[in-house]
């Protein structure tokens, strides 16, 4: 790979902004293509009104790709579009759905070009959880199969939120790398490696 994976804990346009203008700087990028999937059935609007706000601070256009189900992922339309894009932000808290909608679709595969080709694939909270593989199953805390954009590795995202107990139960059950991150909390993958932006609790060997 060429480009960056950045997986963020939480607070999708808020928590982040140096993160983010740092990454944009990287890739070169003046235009970000958002992608609210895993909020489909709570307000996406409300993510692309905070990802507008967030573009004018950071002075880059962004663009909503509203691919809400997996037909539409299915589409060629959606996957064209990402193709030559520098940089990619995936939002929303249900990892499920998000999962349910990409898996083998030409537009997960796009966002693996957008990698390859050296630009940024950014996700935060529930998105970055489904985005690895294994995925952490919010329901619950156990593992389930993930997208594998990130192989090798899960994650706790939002970790502030969640009980000791069940913190606890996921490490016992874990027989894989896994992060805690909580929100301003990151992970960076690039071709050099692995960064620890904040203070991630990781668990195990970074694939």
């Amino acid at each position: 790979m060429t480009g960056t994976i950045a997986l963020q804990g939480g607070g999708p346009f808020t928590a982040n902004d140096e993160l983010d203008a740092r990454l944009l700087r990287a890739s070169g990028a003046t235009k970000v293509v958002v992608l609210p999937t895993a909020d489909a059935f709570e307000h996406p609007e409300r993510l692309v009104a905070s990802a507008m706000n967030w573009g004018e601070r950071l002075d880059v256009d962004v663009e909503a790709l509203m691919v809400m189900r997996r037909g539409e992922a299915l589409e060629d339309g959606p996957a064209r579009l990402l193709h030559g894009a520098k940089a990619v932000w995936l939002v929303g808290d249900q990892p499920l759905h998000l999962k349910s909608v990409l898996k083998d679709t030409p537009l997960f595969t796009a966002l693996r070009d957008v990698i390859a080709d050296g630009g940024v694939v950014t996700a935060t909270g529930g998105s970055a959880a489904a985005l690895c593989d294994p995925m952490v199953d919010p329901r619950g805390g156990a593992f389930t199969l993930g997208l594998g954009l990130v192989q090798g590795l899960a994650l706790v995202t939002e970790a502030e939120g969640w009980s000791p107990e069940r913190l606890h139960r996921t490490r016992k059950l874990a027989n894989t790398a896994f992060a805690v991150l909580r929100t301003g909390d990151a992970l960076l993958k690039t071709a050099a490696g692995w960064e620890l932006v904040g203070a991630p609790e990781v668990h195990g060997d970074l694939p």
